[in-house]
Formats: C-alpha cells, structure tokens, sequence
C-alpha cells in the first residue's frame, strides 16, 4: 500500500444533491446519523442501517443481506418470522431513497440459498428500481442460477471488482495472496461484532465497521445474522452501530 492511511470524521449534514423532505413514515421513526469518513480522498458515508454511501461514485455498499435466509428456515420447518425479512428489504430501500444511489454494490451474499418466495418478492421490488445499477461480488452463499442474476439486472463478479483505489470481493481472508496492493479492499463474510463490557462483568456484542491499513470489513445488512467478536489491533479503526448512530470506539 503506497498511500498513506488517513481518515476524518464529521457529522453528517445532507448534501445539497440529496436535499429530500418528503420522508415516509418508516424514515421519519428510524432517523438516523450517518458518519462521514475521508479514505484515500474518497468521501464514504458509514450509515448506522449497515451499509455505505461512497458519494465520488454515487454507490452504496452492502454486504451479507442474505435475501431469502428466512424462508429457507421456514422450508426447513423452523418457525422464523417473514417481517424479518421484509424489514431488511424495507431498510435498504429507504437508503435508497435517502442517499439517492446510481449504482448498488453487494460485496457478497446478498441471498442465502436456492429460489423459495422471498427471492420472488425482491423481483418484484428490483422491477421498481429500473435506473439503479445492481453489481454482486458473488459470495458462498450465492448459488442461484446464472439466469435468475439476469432476469434481475444484477451484474455478477465471480472473485473481485475493482474500482478506483478500491477492490470489492467477498472475503478477504480467502484471497490474501491476489489481493493487489495498490488497492484498498471492501469485504464481508465475517459478520464482524466487537464486545463491549460494562459494570459487574455485563458484555454484549455490537456489529461494526471494521478498518486496518489495507482492508475494512462491512458488518452484515441482515438483521437475521449472528457476530463474529474482531479483536482490533492497536491501529485499527472500529465503529460500532448502536441503534441509529456510528461511534467510532
């Protein structure tokens, strides 16, 4: 990595391009404040709803939605709710509407498993979304057909993509060797957490954006996702989400 690791934070203030007051209902209760973080004079947006607004490229990043995870459960015949699900799709749509987005990039999983009803509905939904640019870096858990990605306009990546000074694949630690060094790599797959502890020896675990000198890794989109606890070195950057805020730790 030849460029230097730098970074600011500021708080967010809606730039003149996204002025919008037209907020639905579900926007108005999950208010929320994004941060704003400067990486290699790139402008990235670290949105508490897990995702990433790159504004030089109008992109927002996500990783691990895992579309579909909660019907699979049910085909199983374990009872797990479908608004878990509608609630994912809900939130990232109303990214959508608030960062106003030219292109979405999944840096993997953005299903979970074969067709079920689920994977319908986000046809449905990708039909009212015709002048977004929907790319996938494809993850393990995406196994769908290669005429379903068509069917849905979703440009698919098999290892990597790479834009910029920044490389998008799906888990870094599985393509350590190829990773090119002039490039920051965006990844997924873990789900990272970070534990945080309190009085009388209380901890719980909360997801995060996860930033090193070379790489960073998103927390999964999907609420219905377990945490991987990351023990950051000393020049790693954590951000916890906590509700609808980023707090850099």
């Amino acid at each position: 990595m030849t460029m230097p690791f730098r970074y600011v934070l500021a708080q967010f203030k809606v730039p003149d391009f996204k002025q919008n007051t037209c907020l639905s209902s579900y926007e108005k209760i999950t208010l929320f404040s994004p941060q704003k973080f400067i990486l290699f004079n790139q402008t990235l947006w670290l949105s508490p709803a897990r995702c990433i607004f790159w504004e030089e490229e109008s992109a927002l990043i996500a990783s691990d939605l895992h579309f579909g995870k909660t019907g699979h459960f049910r085909k199983e015949g374990i009872g797990v709710p479908q608004n878990i699900y509608k609630e994912d799709l809900h939130r990232l749509f109303s990214q959508v509407q608030f960062f106003k987005p030219s292109v979405l990039l999944i840096t993997g999983d953005m299903f979970h498993s074969h067709n079920n009803k689920e994977i319908d509905f986000f046809l449905k939904w990708r039909k009212d979304l015709p002048n977004i640019k929907f790319h996938l870096i494809k993850g393990n858990h995406d196994v769908l057909p290669d005429v379903f990605y068509e069917e849905a306009k979703i440009t698919v990546a098999k290892n990597k993509l790479s834009i910029k000074s920044f490389c998008f694949t799906h888990d870094y630690s599985s393509d350590l060797k190829t990773q090119e060094k002039k490039h920051f790599t965006f990844s997924g797959h873990i789900h990272p957490g970070v534990r945080m502890k309190g009085n009388g020896k209380q901890s719980f675990m909360l997801p995060c954006f996860y930033f090193t000198e070379s790489y960073a890794v998103l927390p999964a989109f999907s609420l219905f996702s377990g945490l991987y606890n990351l023990r950051p070195k000393k020049r790693d950057i954590v951000f916890a989400l906590v509700e609808n805020k980023v707090i850099r730790l």
